[in-house]
């Protein structure tokens, strides 16, 4: 095996341990970084090099794209637990046009299942909408 592979998939092993990531991100990243350690290793800086397109997965449900791990940003196919308005901002969108563009409903929540379940439990335990009795 390709030394310069090898230690790809040592990185993207590494990336993988601490997000959850596709078959196909996966092969697309140790192919990405393979090819620039050996571009690295054999001198060739070529740094205005084209970026690679990012995956196309075509979702046509956008109900699929929210897992109960994570949800997928139907922009630039990257998995998140939540999708925050700083990285919707960075494709030019508010939480609101995201919904819009690809037909969420207006109140839904941009959120892993898991997560958004686990923080409603807990918001549930704090009951912070009772009123605190006054200690003695």
């Amino acid at each position: 095996m390709d030394e310069f592979i090898k230690q790809a998939l040592d990185i993207v092993k590494a990336q993988a341990s601490v997000r959850s990531m596709t078959e196909d991100e996966i092969a697309s990243m140790v192919k990405k970084i393979s090819l620039s350690i050996k571009d690295i290793f054999l001198g060739n800086f070529n740094e205005s090099a084209p970026e690679e397109a990012p995956l196309n997965i075509s979702v046509s449900d956008p109900k699929k794209a929210v897992k109960e791990k994570t949800i997928l940003c139907l922009e630039c196919q990257k998995t998140f637990k939540v999708l925050t308005k700083k990285h919707l901002a960075a494709h030019g969108l508010t939480p609101e046009e995201y919904r819009a563009k690809h037909g969420y409903k207006k109140d839904a929540p941009l959120i892993a299942k898991g997560l958004s379940r686990d923080r409603r439990k807990k918001m549930q335990e704090m009951q912070l909408w009772t009123k605190r009795g006054k200690k003695p």
